[in-house]
């Protein structure tokens, strides 16, 4: 069974608890440097007699505000932040590990050659375009309705690439390719078309800037194996660590924001999770045990 490592603190700092050499697959979503503070309020509808809405046969309902939850993303010196744990994120993963860097066009020009400089060039080996359409509109510019995934191998001529695991996509003109081929459906190419985590959906945590679950399925079958360790060190509300644990490998999540080991307590709650710098409110204190404690597989 796979089993999540949930870390909280500075991830610089519990990067440098982890062994050379030691993980398979890295994904992180980091802060976009957006210049906002991100935040969500969730909200629950409940029946009042008095509420401020009309429902289903004529019963009033009232908004009620559970909470919200937000997190800083203003950095002056947002590449001088990002370069010592891309330093350490070379230095964890295996010779055949790879990294994926999701970050926005606000910063992706500057991150990929920061990480160029860390693990050369020729290990870029994709840009993947998550294009979605969900949201405002701009009236004075083309609305920004993607995201940008950077894929590094740490060796660009020995990596994890398994495209026989990957979903597969309906082509659009079914027409063209016989109904054999049709039924069966394409592999995807780097643009991926795939909505938002829907504001009223089952997945939805509540935390601001969750990815979906299925555009980071999609790496974990293709770029890891069943049993292999896998990294997230800006983790939020898990998203990534749930996908890899529906595919049946470990997975170490680290994150400094105490919302979200809040989301991840909730998320993760009667899954195989070991705790680490944090005390779930199930949990007594003295059963926490750091996994970076032993090596890797022992």
């Amino acid at each position: 069974m796979s089993k999540l490592t949930i870390c909280y603190g500075d991830n610089l700092e519990r990067l440098r608890e982890i062994p050379s050499g030691s993980i398979d697959l890295i994904y992180i979503d980091p802060p976009f440097n957006t210049g906002k503070k991100q935040a969500r309020t969730q909200l629950s509808t409940v029946r009042d007699e008095i509420g401020d809405r009309t429902g289903f046969k004529g019963l009033r309902y009232k908004t009620v505000k559970l909470g919200t939850k937000e997190y800083s993303d203003i950095f002056d010196d947002y590449l001088q932040f990002i370069e010592p744990r891309i330093l350490e994120a070379h230095r964890v993963l295996k010779a055949n590990g790879s990294l994926f860097f999701h970050i926005d066009y606000r910063e992706v020009h500057y991150c990929k050659f920061l990480i160029d400089q860390v693990f050369g060039r020729a290990s870029f080996l994709n840009e993947i375009i998550w294009a979605y359409d969900y949201g405002a509109r701009s009236k004075s510019k083309w609305p920004a309705k993607h995201d940008n995934i950077l894929w590094y191998a740490k060796d660009p001529e020995d990596y994890q690439f398994h495209l026989e695991e990957c979903d597969r996509i309906p082509y659009m003109a079914p027409g063209l390719v016989g109904p054999e081929k049709a039924e069966a459906g394409k592999t995807p190419t780097d643009t991926w078309w795939h909505t938002v985590v829907s504001p009223n959906g089952k997945e939805k945590t509540g935390y601001p800037t969750q990815k979906p679950v299925g555009i980071l399925e999609r790496i974990v079958k293709v770029h890891s194996r069943p049993g292999d360790r896998l990294l997230d060190f800006f983790a939020g509300s898990g998203s990534f660590g749930a996908a890899a644990a529906a595919l049946g490998r470990d997975c170490i999540l680290v994150d400094n924001n105490e919302e979200a080991l809040k989301v991840m307590e909730h998320r993760f709650r009667g899954m195989p999770v070991e705790w680490v710098g944090w005390t779930p409110s199930d949990s007594e204190p003295d059963k926490q045990r750091s996994l970076f404690d032993e090596a890797p597989g022992s």
